[in-house]
């Protein structure tokens, strides 16, 4: 029984094999064809007038090379002449095109005429403070690229001037919680991972002693989705300094991160070693780095290896390795995401958790794409040293939770983080995958973390 059942299993992965050299071969092409349409898309329709959503007041730039500015209740236009500037009285309905305010932003401009003569001329300074938004507490906001959606709820991030995360915080105001404590969720997802399932599930005593912070990640949620960023370690590190930590000051806090979220909690661990009173880790995507393998390339194999089967490797699959076809998933599927959770609530008659959508297609491509290659990739060679630091000069508590039956992060990679750090306790939960680890078992959970927290207040 036993040889027959390895033999299945050798020819199920010989099977595996195959079809995924077939599969990612059609992939790889396709892929290319794409690249070469979206680069023809983007250079025809970046170039049609698109609105652009600043926090006071509405600003234009019109595929003629026309800025345009409103400033206490008049309009007014710029035209940008080869030789001067002029300005003119015009209606309130204003729009922008990015790609030319970043020409207009330089100092000195250079136009080309018929023939071999030039006309140089310079912007005043103050109509370039005026049109990046640094007169009058105005802030101008790039526009989505047209593949994103541009709904209320993806674009809300722009009627905030001061360009902070979402966050979503309960327990005691004026500061007179005992601890803070910083939920970090994982790729593709929001704050609702944690607000929908283990907010409402703390026991008065935490809330009344706690203050909850769950943040949307920079590109994800109801948080900023800049096009011009490249969402790299320093930059989602800098937003939730800004976001959380500066204004609320908090000056020592407990971490619950997820998925990646993990990366980025070490990371805090680090900048604030004497500030983490606990970190708590659910399913880190940790894996060590065998001498002579370059680091990114490893890990992009290990979490994208590449295979048909099973589906959850297949997506993270397309998701790493193929660019414009994961462009294309979101055209369809993020930019018309309210169509397809109708559809997909009708379908499973709400058996699938509503909150679950909100993370799922209420993000950017270009937010995703670079946050999983400069994070849980970019990220790879950091992560030894970044547990060499929380073992040896950090006093916290690590506690560690993986799903056993998760298939996008091994839970292998837990036992590697307690490899590296003695003290850590690894908890593997029993039937329970890499979303499951906490939605549907919240109230256990918060339980848990009740608990870690008490013992850690105790023992700091």
């Amino acid at each position: 029984m036993d040889k027959a059942k390895s033999a299945l299993a050798l020819v199920g992965r010989v099977i595996n094999e195959a079809v995924s050299f077939i599969v990612f071969s059609v992939l790889d092409l396709v892929d290319f064809l794409l690249c070469f349409l979206y680069r023809v898309a983007d250079f025809f329709i970046e170039a049609e007038w698109k609105p652009c959503y600043c926090s006071s007041s509405k600003e234009a730039i019109t595929s003629s090379g026309k800025i345009l500015v409103s400033e206490q209740g008049e309009s007014k236009i710029v035209c940008l002449s080869s030789t001067k500037l002029q300005l003119e009285e015009i209606s309130d309905t204003l729009y922008t095109r990015p790609s030319l305010l970043s020409e207009v932003s330089k100092l000195t401009m250079k136009e080309t005429k018929k023939g071999t003569v030039r006309s140089t001329f310079t912007v005043n300074s103050t109509i370039v403070e005026m049109l990046q938004g640094k007169i009058g507490g105005q802030q101008c906001h790039p526009i989505p690229r047209w593949s994103d959606c541009d709904c209320k709820f993806c674009t809300s991030w722009t009627s905030n001037s001061k360009e902070t995360l979402y966050v979503r915080t309960e327990g005691p105001k004026d500061y007179k919680a005992q601890e803070d404590v910083l939920f970090i969720h994982g790729f593709i997802s929001s704050s609702a991972f944690w607000t929908e399932t283990l907010f409402p599930n703390f026991s008065s005593a935490a809330k009344s002693s706690f203050r909850l912070f769950a943040i949307d990640l920079l590109g994800f949620g109801r948080s900023p989705k800049p096009t011009d960023s490249m969402y790299t370690l320093r930059e989602h590190l800098e937003m939730i300094e800004r976001s959380v930590l500066e204004p609320n000051k908090v000056k020592s806090f407990h971490i619950v991160a997820h998925s990646l979220g993990c990366i980025l909690a070490l990371a805090l661990a680090v900048k604030y070693p004497l500030s983490i009173k606990s970190l708590t880790l659910l399913a880190p995507p940790y894996y060590p780095i065998p001498k002579g393998e370059q680091a990114t390339q490893y890990v992009m194999r290990r979490v994208a290896p590449r295979r048909v089967w099973p589906v959850i490797a297949f997506g993270a699959s397309i998701a790493c390795w193929y660019e414009h076809i994961s462009r294309t998933i979101c055209l369809l599927i993020c930019k018309n995401h309210r169509i397809v959770e109708f559809l997909t609530k009708l379908v499973t008659r709400n058996r699938i958790r509503t909150f679950l959508y909100e993370g799922f297609f209420c993000h950017t491509h270009n937010a995703a794409w670079h946050t999983l290659h400069n994070i849980i990739c970019g990220t790879a060679g950091k992560m030894d040293k970044y547990l060499d630091v929380v073992r040896d000069h950090l006093k916290c508590d690590v506690n560690v939770f993986h799903g056993k039956d998760d298939e996008l992060i091994p839970v292998e990679c837990s036992y590697n983080v307690q490899s590296k750090i003695p003290r850590a306790r690894v908890m593997v939960i029993e039937k329970k995958d890499h979303i499951t680890i906490v939605v549907g078992r919240q109230k256990a959970f918060a339980r848990e973390l009740e608990k870690i927290w008490r013992n850690s207040s105790k023992s700091g």
